[in-house]
């Protein structure tokens, strides 16, 4: 049985673009591109988890602000559920701590982008 991963993501907003990240160079995912964020752990709110993962992974304080989707995807060796809230940078310098880049694209430049299966249907609703 594969497992099973709850995970948040933050969709960052600033002048028209969003703030995206591309992955490590290792595991299923190696170098795709995707909407920051992590696990939830146990006694977390989703908002709370996002805010801390957000501050460990890229170094900047967010306020998250309205639910955007839910995306629920099956990779070859995990599935997993993912919760993707729009959120306002507050303060900080993005420094990424667990990328290899980041960079605010705008929807129409995402498409020139390799970003993650399940980071898909998010760029959809935006």
């Amino acid at each position: 049985m594969k497992k099973q991963i709850e995970v948040v993501a933050a969709v960052i907003k600033k002048d028209n673009k969003y703030f995206a990240a591309q992955r490590k160079d290792q595991g299923e995912l190696a170098r795709k591109w995707e909407f920051p964020g992590g696990k939830v752990e146990p006694g977390e709110t989703h908002q709370e988890a996002l805010a801390r993962e957000i501050k460990e992974e890229l170094n900047v304080e967010i306020k998250v602000t309205d639910f955007l989707t839910t995306v629920v995807h099956e990779y070859n060796s995990f599935i997993i559920t993912l919760h993707a809230y729009f959120a306002e940078y507050v303060s900080g310098e993005f420094k990424p701590n667990e990328h290899l880049d980041t960079k605010f694209l705008t929807k129409e430049e995402m498409a020139d982008y390799d970003f993650a299966a399940a980071d898909l249907p998010i760029i959809e609703k935006l």
